[in-house]
């Protein structure tokens, strides 16, 4: 089994979004998946009632508790990957989900307040590494706007926090929206969308870092 936790500080940056997406694309590839609304708002909860009256195509539980890492062991038994969405300024909250996690991914909106907001979770990542070294973190670029200066600048932006930055980016577009009011992922609003290519490569990132050999 595979954590992977998608956590910001800042509310606002695309968290849902992208782990309703990425459970639904490694879902597609035939792997077995949990998501976990760590969000005391529940909205991950809230995406899959909207799918009435079809059954979600993965499961969604809520638990947002400091003791994620205690319990992700068996809340996710059996499953190949566990994706947790994680909470805005909970900061007790958002440890335990790192301390649950073989890979953190950060979302960013090319925005320096997004930016900025960042160095909360960059630096409790850094805590964490200290008892769980194998701990890997990258940022995810969200929501970008092609043809602006602060897209193209926002990777130089994240150079100093010293960590690494999916080659893919995220666009912003209204199918995330559409498909999200009808409890659906992109891949089943429409495939051959740009954003249902661009969450299918950021899937591919993940399993990269992840190790794809070590993946089931």
């Amino acid at each position: 089994m595979k954590v992977v936790s998608i956590l910001n500080q800042k509310g606002g940056v695309g968290k849902k979004t992208l782990s309703i997406n990425l459970a639904a694309t490694l879902k597609a590839r035939n792997h077995s998946v949990l998501l976990v609304d760590a969000d005391p708002q529940g909205s991950s909860l809230d995406w899959a009632a909207a799918r009435e009256p079809a059954e979600p195509i993965f499961s969604v539980v809520s638990c947002p508790k400091p003791t994620i890492h205690k319990t992700v062991a068996d809340i996710g038994a059996g499953k190949d990957f566990v994706i947790i969405d994680g909470a805005p300024r909970v900061t007790d909250l958002a440890r335990s989900c790192i301390m649950a996690s073989d890979l953190v991914l950060i979302p960013v909106q090319p925005s320096p307040y997004d930016i900025w907001a960042s160095q909360e979770v960059v630096s409790l990542i850094q805590e964490a590494v200290i008892y769980k070294p194998e701990l890997k973190a990258a940022f995810v670029i969200n929501r970008k706007i092609p043809n602006t200066a602060i897209g193209r600048d926002v990777e130089s932006a994240l150079a100093e926090f010293e960590l690494p930055v999916l080659s893919t980016t995220i666009g912003q577009r209204v199918i995330f929206a559409e498909s999200a009011a009808g409890g659906l992922s992109v891949l089943e609003q429409d495939s051959k969308s740009q954003a249902a290519v661009e969450i299918s490569s950021f899937a591919k990132d993940v399993l990269n870092l992840l190790e794809k050999s070590d993946v089931p």
